[in-house]
């Protein structure tokens, strides 16, 4: 572990997938869980990351990840380093309803929760971040940071929302066959107000963050000349906020005939590329995991700089597609990382690295996870 670290001391799981009943003290070093494939590794996992974002790390929702012929799923956790809190989360199937007390008091809302676990997670589902479409790179700029700034979060929602607004009234005016573009533009000053602040915290982290990208790329083995930067309708103005409410007048009529709303920050990217050319594009398998897993550690140290805490890293089979120089080079840059509490998952015990061997290791089988004394 690096400095105060996140951790999670124990943790019961009810009905999460294919995990009817567990219930674990967790070392504080963490685990280095093995077991086949389709046993119940990577829920494990993603249980343990619901600590931080109320909701799957695979974006699944949350009756579809209730165990077959259960009425809901709970989880419940002590976490230590980061808050200290116990924290209890249950779903219940039929009301589609959550639920989540924090030393046994309710939550009086669920963002109250978020972020108390601090945790990254790393899969070969996270070549999507580098190879997918602007809206992974999106999402990952969003969870980041409104997870490390309450001024972020609140601006997201109150954009989202209003953008919501503006697109029924979009569609209201198709539907009809009546202009009613008052009613439209009634919600450009809150979309601009709302959307130059999430421009001005994207860009900024972006260029905090970039020259560090290209060390971890290079760290980890890649020999292109990398780049990390932010790119939108505004993202360059001195007022995004000014400059948006600008373009949202301006295009109104256009965006009504295309039927929604296509300016602003709910459009913006995160673009990444190698010798100047996206990486989506040109980049190898291997590559653009070089570039997720920086993006990962990216945001362990984003969390370790705003919360003082250096999150869980839970990482799923991480050395898949990779090859052997790459894998032994991201084991180095984590000995030094900021990562706290470690989860490793893997096939086989021959699978776990040298840096992760000393880890206290537990078996998995048909959704049971049990301590390997």
């Amino acid at each position: 572990m690096t400095g105060d670290a996140a951790r999670l001391a124990s943790v019961d799981v009810r009905d999460y997938r294919n995990l009817k009943r567990v219930e674990l003290e967790l070392p504080e070093a963490g685990l280095a869980l093995v077991g086949d494939n389709g046993h119940g590794k990577t829920n494990f996992l993603e249980a343990i990351y619901y600590f931080q974002l109320l909701r799957s790390a695979r974006g699944t929702r949350d009756a579809d990840v209730v165990c077959f012929g259960a009425d809901g799923f709970s989880l419940r956790g002590a976490v230590r380093g980061a808050s200290g809190t116990d924290v209890a989360i249950g779903f219940d199937r039929a009301t589609k309803k959550k639920r989540v007390r924090l030393d046994s008091v309710p939550a009086a809302r669920l963002s109250d929760a978020l972020g108390l676990l601090p945790a990254v997670m790393v899969s070969p589902a996270d070549t999507v971040l580098a190879a997918g479409e602007p809206s992974a790179r999106r999402r990952y700029l969003d969870v980041l940071l409104a997870l490390t700034s309450r001024r972020y979060l609140g601006a997201l929602q109150a954009y989202r929302a209003a953008l919501q607004q503006r697109n029924a009234a979009i569609r209201e005016t198709l539907r009809t066959g009546r202009a009613n573009e008052a009613g439209i533009a009634v919600w450009e000053p809150p979309l601009a107000l709302h959307g130059g602040v999430l421009v001005t915290e994207r860009r900024t982290w972006v260029g905090a963050v970039a020259e560090r990208y290209r060390e971890l790329c290079t760290a980890i083995g890649e020999r292109a000349v990398t780049e990390l930067r932010y790119e939108g309708s505004v993202a360059d103005a001195a007022d995004p906020a000014s400059a948006l409410a600008h373009l949202l007048d301006a295009r109104r009529s256009h965006e009504i005939r295309r039927g929604a709303t296509h300016t602003g920050p709910h459009r913006d990217t995160l673009v990444m590329t190698l010798d100047g050319r996206e990486i989506r594009a040109v980049g190898s398998a291997g590559q653009q995991r070089t570039a997720a897993v920086a993006l990962r550690l990216l945001e362990a140290e984003t969390y370790q700089r705003r919360s003082g805490s250096a999150p869980v890293f839970l990482m799923d089979d991480p050395f898949a597609e990779l090859d052997a120089r790459r894998g032994a080079a991201i084991v180095s840059v984590l000995r030094d990382a900021a990562i706290g509490q470690t989860f490793l998952a893997v096939p086989k015990a021959s699978d776990i690295p040298e840096g992760f061997s000393q880890l206290p290791r537990a078996s998995v089988g048909d959704g049971a996870i049990d301590m390997v004394r």
